[in-house]
């Protein structure tokens, strides 16, 4: 019994499915030996298995020995025609597998059989399959002939490994490039298989096993014929999802629902669902990540936020990150689980600007409104703790008491000015709200010394900032910079800047000092508008 892929195997140019680079120029090639009667004589197909390289070979030399050739639409009514469709008992087709007849013998034997004429055709056509697998030696007893035929052979090499070919070849052959199919073209070509065939194909089945064979439409023509035997003459979608080891698409979409609201219940669930069908993990992965990829365009098509994008691809790349590992692993569920269990806690971790200043914690997804609008009016805010005032005369008592002040709506809490951790991250948040001037937010946690002393806030620093820290120096009297500091100082008037007397010596500067003090890294942190986190030193 024939299989499909023999059965519907190209046999004209016309019919070779993803190729249409190659397919033009061999046609033109064809046209113009017609017209001159001219013809270059070795020619090397490369690419990956199943993609019609061995085929291409058969049809050009078909083309090549029509009684109306050469043309790139042989009749295939002719004896050399109907010859070609059974090479193994054609002379004048000789097809050689270079895996079982590498040495230098075999090559020296073929130099020899070249100088025979063909039998009844125009052309001998060589057709050297796998032709990498040639030794060294062998490659140089074939070179002379390559390089210098008689006038009736043509050689057609084919390889999957054309970096294994050697440079000497490669410089006296034609060149034809055959790439991955696309699985679109695939499924086209398994669908009119299919209506040939008179098999019913279900629902999204065919496309599965387009997949599957990832470029290659031999191997899809093998594995559509084994579907459809396990189907009964029929292409059914879990028939396909069993011989394939593919999990169900209902799973798949589950694991993604319980990865987008954070169930790791559902997702712990699901492996266990996984382990007791034999999946292949590997295989799930791939479906997940495909799903997630998906998943991700809809998203950006339908113009999402940031937050929304950036969610799902922080997912989809953790996921990439653990293929290695899986692929690696002698324990594929608990990579899965442990994957699965972090991308999920994902959306609700923290921003890191949250993390930073001491902000409440908050999911990273995206925000339910608008945010609040920070109030600046100093004169809504409680008055800083400080020295204690004198008592009210009673007289202020009983004039409090007798008209009493309206109520006002209850403020913010403010920083404690006695406690400087607090203080100096209140200064910091403050001074990163400026726009333009966001690199002024790391000023507070330099300063060796930080006091609010009202209506003055005093800075002091090491000597060695100087340089980074002479915006700070410019903007103090900025009415924007002090406005957003009295947004948490209430009552601030001015800022004191101050650096120790003595700069380090060259010997005791740390190289993270005399980085700051870089005018070309200043000047990159004022264009980008970022900061200095963290400096690490390697080695």
């Amino acid at each position: 019994m024939t299989t499909l892929a023999l059965k519907y195997r190209p046999r004209l140019l016309s019919d070779l499915v993803g190729q249409e680079g190659s397919v033009k120029a061999l046609a033109n090639a064809l046209k113009r030996a017609k017209e001159s009667g001219r013809i270059h004589q070795a020619y090397l197909f490369a690419g990956v298995r199943g993609t019609g390289k061995t085929s291409t070979a058969r049809i050009l030399a078909r083309a090549l020995n029509c009684a109306e050739g050469p043309t790139a639409t042989p009749c295939g009514v002719c004896d050399p025609c109907r010859a070609a469709e059974q090479p193994d008992q054609n002379l004048d087709i000789v097809e050689i597998d270079a895996a079982s007849r590498a040495s230098v013998a075999d090559a020296r034997a073929l130099r020899e059989q070249v100088q025979t004429r063909p039998a009844f055709c125009r052309y001998r056509v060589y057709i050297i399959d796998e032709v990498h697998m040639l030794s060294t030696e062998a490659f140089n007893a074939l070179l002379k002939v390559i390089e210098e035929p008689p006038p009736h052979a043509i050689f057609v090499l084919a390889t999957t490994e054309l970096q294994d070919v050697p440079d000497t070849i490669k410089s006296r052959v034609q060149i034809f490039p055959f790439r991955l199919i696309p699985v679109g073209l695939i499924e086209g070509r398994l669908k009119h298989v299919c209506e040939q065939e008179g098999v019913e194909a279900e629902g999204n089945s065919l496309r599965l096993v387009a997949e599957a064979g990832q470029g290659s439409m031999r191997d899809a023509l093998t594995i559509l014929d084994r579907v459809i035997a396990a189907g009964d003459g029929k292409v059914l979608e879990e028939a396909v999802r069993e011989q394939l080891g593919i999990v169900s698409a209902h799973l798949v979409q589950g694991v993604m629902s319980a990865l987008a609201i954070g169930d790791t219940a559902a997702l712990v669930e699901a492996c266990r669902e996984l382990n007791e069908q034999g999946a292949d993990w590997a295989t799930f992965w791939r479906e997940l990540v495909l799903a997630f990829r998906d998943r991700l365009e809809q998203e950006a098509r339908a113009a999402r936020g940031p937050q929304d994008l950036l969610r799902w691809a922080r997912m989809l790349q953790l996921l990439l990150s653990r293929e290695r590992d899986l692929r690696d692993s002698s324990l594929p569920r608990v990579v899965v689980e442990l994957a699965l269990v972090t991308a999920a806690q994902l959306p609700h971790l923290a921003p890191l600007d949250a993390l930073v200043s001491g902000a409440p914690a908050r999911p990273s997804g995206p925000p339910a409104g608008p945010p609040p609008v920070p109030s600046r009016a100093p004169q809504a805010a409680p008055a800083p703790e400080g020295p204690r005032r004198p008592a009210p005369a009673p007289a202020q008592h009983r004039a409090q008491a007798q008209h009493p002040a309206p109520a006002r709506p209850h403020a913010p809490q403010r920083p404690d000015p006695s406690a400087p951790p607090q203080l100096r991250m209140a200064c910091s948040e403050a001074l990163r709200s400026l726009p333009g001037l966001r690199v002024l937010g790391t000023a507070p946690q330099m300063a060796t010394d930080l006091r609010w002393e009202p209506p003055v806030l005093r800075f002091r620093f090491p000597a060695n900032v100087r340089q980074t820290l002479q915006d700070l120096e410019r903007e103090q009297a900025n009415p924007h910079v002090l406005g957003a500091l009295a947004a948490v100082l209430p009552g601030l008037k001015a800022l004191e800047i101050r650096f120790d007397d003595a700069p380090a010596s060259a010997e005791e500067e740390r190289p993270e000092d005399r980085l700051r003090r870089e005018p070309g890294f200043q000047e990159l942190l004022r264009l980008s508008g970022g900061e200095v986190m963290e400096i690490r030193r390697e080695g």
